[in-house]
């Protein structure tokens, strides 16, 4: 209840309720993408601060494991459950989509810990960001064995980069297989969640005196305003899953419930604390609605957008900012302590 109560959270459903009302109010795209990278830069440097309060110690390495382990294991477990009712492009992106990780979500989690006191490791931030890639690598490994088993050969440019080439029915380009790759692995918001993380490394205790106004007093409000828009858009893409199939919907609830717990499996087997655990069971239960996406509709141009956005963003991101955040950190604090 108390996470009901942090005026983030309450923007966020605001945000929601005015978009279900179907209001004018909105946030202009720049001023929404900049308080995106506003909230990874903030969040990298926090993180590398505490890495260099911390050093890279076995407890590092036994947690980032962790984050690339559930980075495979989850959209390979998702295609295989998922491939039985939708079609394998399908499959693949809401795969991909779930097998990848939500920066807000991640964030929100980050303040509710803070919120609450609760210790956690600011190297929890490179796991994030080690989380996004593995699945867009797999869903265009998976993609390209489909067209192969369709007829449709790989064929490798002089440049050395493996393209498609689609059928003249398809009526599309061929696909450059190295030009998405390299862009899910070099994507601008990650590289500068890791450049702000190694900044912080860097500069140290002088570093955080010195970016506290930026990087520590303002990151609330604009956590709240950035949740603002993000309850506007939630509410937008709410009626393209209205016509989907039952188990898609169950599979947006009870997917992440699976995967959370997948990651608390893996923290207690580890001795992972707490609050690393329950960062690592936000993340697993997320899933992305920006990065993945937006690489999606270009290297896997049959799946179906309204599927796999409208999954993420109109039923996972919500249920997990408002009670997933909560419920993960009550189960870490009372499995792990």
């Amino acid at each position: 209840m108390q996470n009901l109560l942090d005026p983030a959270i309450l923007f966020f459903i605001f945000g929601a309720l005015a978009g279900a009302l179907k209001s004018n109010l909105e946030i202009p795209q720049p001023i929404s993408r900049f308080l995106s990278l506003y909230l990874l830069m903030a969040l990298g440097l926090k993180g590398g601060f505490a890495l260099a309060h911390s050093g890279f110690t076995s407890q590092v390495a036994t947690s980032l494991g962790c984050a690339v382990l559930l980075a495979v294991a989850v959209p390979l477990l998702g295609y295989g459950l998922l491939r039985r009712f939708l079609s394998g492009f399908d499959a693949t992106a809401v795969a991909a989509t779930y097998g990848s990780v939500s920066a807000v979500t991640f964030v929100t989690a980050v303040q509710t810990l803070e919120n609450q006191q609760v210790a956690f490791g600011g190297y929890m931030s490179a796991a994030m960001a080690m989380m996004e890639s593995p699945a867009i690598v797999l869903a265009v490994l998976f993609a390209n064995s489909l067209r192969q088993r369709q007829g449709v050969p790989v064929t490798v440019t002089g440049g050395g980069a493996a393209v498609l080439a689609m059928g003249p029915q398809s009526g599309r380009s061929g696909i450059p297989l190295g030009k998405i790759l390299h862009e899910s692995l070099t994507d601008g918001a990650q590289l500068l969640l890791l450049g702000a993380m190694m900044i912080g490394m860097l500069s140290g205790d002088a570093g955080k005196v010195a970016m506290q106004p930026f990087s520590g007093d303002l990151f609330k409000g604009m956590l709240a305003f950035f949740l603002l828009d993000m309850g506007l858009l939630t509410a937008r893409s709410l009626p393209q899953v209205r016509d989907k199939s039952p188990w898609l919907i169950v599979y947006a609830v009870v997917g992440p419930l699976t995967h959370a717990t997948l990651a608390l499996g893996l923290a207690w087997v580890f001795e992972i604390p707490a609050g690393d655990a329950t960062l690592l069971m936000v993340l697993a239960a997320s899933a992305s609605y920006i990065a993945v996406p937006a690489v999606l509709r270009y290297a896997i141009p049959e799946a179906s957008p309204s599927l796999y956005f409208g999954l993420s963003l109109g039923i996972t991101f919500p249920l997990n900012i408002i009670f997933g955040i909560p419920l993960y950190t009550y189960v870490a604090q009372s499995v792990l302590g």
